[in-house]
């Protein structure tokens, strides 16, 4: 399965959980809480009072070597969007990625995920805890 047929495929719309297609081809989907969610809006809401000269992503689809990541929110710069505008799903990752968390997330798909996205051009992943720790980094390793 492709991308654009996931997103075309009207069963797959207005679920409870993220979606993801792996580099099968399968989709993966796990369930968010509210308190997940709550975090996800949080940061956008930070990127956008922080960084101005670009927009924040929720749920910005990037396509990886482990097939299509979504990371539950994203930061790109207006030079990001100027080459890519709203292509889905992105080619590139956008300069700061924001994973947050779940009990189905392991530290092996993490360390995966933060690999693919810097080496697809982000500066930054951010790992946030539902305790609301956060945890950087950058391809150099965790950041401090």
């Amino acid at each position: 399965m492709e991308w654009s047929q996931v997103l075309k495929d009207s069963s797959l719309q207005n679920l409870p959980y993220k979606i993801e297609l792996n580099q099968f081809g399968k989709i993966e989907m796990s369930p968010a809480s509210n308190r997940h969610g709550y975090l996800q809006s949080r940061m956008g809401i930070v990127f956008e009072q922080q960084l101005p000269n670009g927009i924040a992503i929720t749920e910005c689809s990037i396509l990886t070597p482990m097939g299509v990541r979504v990371p539950d929110v994203a930061w790109a710069s207006e030079a990001f969007l100027k080459k890519y505008g709203f292509e889905t799903p992105y080619p590139a990752a956008p300069e700061i990625c924001v994973e947050i968390l779940s009990d189905s997330n392991s530290d092996k798909e993490m360390t995966e995920k933060i690999k693919h996205y810097c080496a697809l051009g982000a500066q930054e992943v951010w790992l946030v805890y539902e305790t609301g720790q956060i945890r950087y980094f950058g391809s150099e390793g965790e950041r401090k």
